[in-house]
């Protein structure tokens, strides 16, 4: 049945971020090969910070029309908290998937179900829910259109030396005095 389940291009199309930081910034490193127009909306950010990885900053609306594959990477806080509704959701184009590997909250998830069941949107890779674990009736686990992966992106050998470096430099820190 793999007919069913045909992936889509990403050259020529666009990828949006919500959230400027170092992931965000490592994501467009990453994606610099494959050809994709690179947008960003981050109140935070300024656009000589992110020249380096041919990103245009614009604002929330823009981000939200234009992103073809529109990751959520801005940490979690009252500002956040359902940043993307039914709103923001019926902004975006059909063709769009939502990516969210930041916290679950950010994306109001009654509202995500609706837009994909009803074809708001084409589909979502996530690997963070609004309540975690995530529950087994989860309609998200049954839907032909999302991807879910567990949040454990950064649980990779180069992940623990660099904490066991970090935890090393701080304990001689100590030791010293400083």
């Amino acid at each position: 049945e793999r007919a069913k389940y045909h992936g889509y291009g990403l050259i020529g199309k666009t990828l949006g971020t919500i959230g400027m930081g170092n992931i965000g910034h490592e994501m467009f490193l990453l994606a610099k090969p494959f050809g994709m127009k690179h947008i960003a909306y981050d109140p935070y950010m300024t656009q000589e910070a992110v020249v380096d990885v041919n990103v245009k900053l614009v604002d929330m609306d823009t981000v939200l029309a234009e992103s073809d594959f529109l990751n959520i990477s801005c940490p979690l806080n009252e500002g956040t908290r359902h940043l993307i509704s039914e709103k923001e959701l019926g902004k975006m184009k059909e063709t769009t998937f939502l990516i969210n590997t930041a916290r679950g909250p950010i994306v109001d998830e009654a509202a995500l179900i609706k837009a994909l069941q009803q074809g708001w949107i084409r589909g979502a890779g996530l690997d963070v829910s609004e309540q975690e674990p995530i529950l087994p009736d989860n309609p998200l686990l049954q839907m032909d259109n999302v991807i879910i992966t567990p949040h454990a992106l950064g649980w990779t050998d180069e992940m623990f030396m660099t904490m066991w470096n970090e935890n090393l430099s701080q304990i001689s820190q100590i030791i010293r005095g400083e």
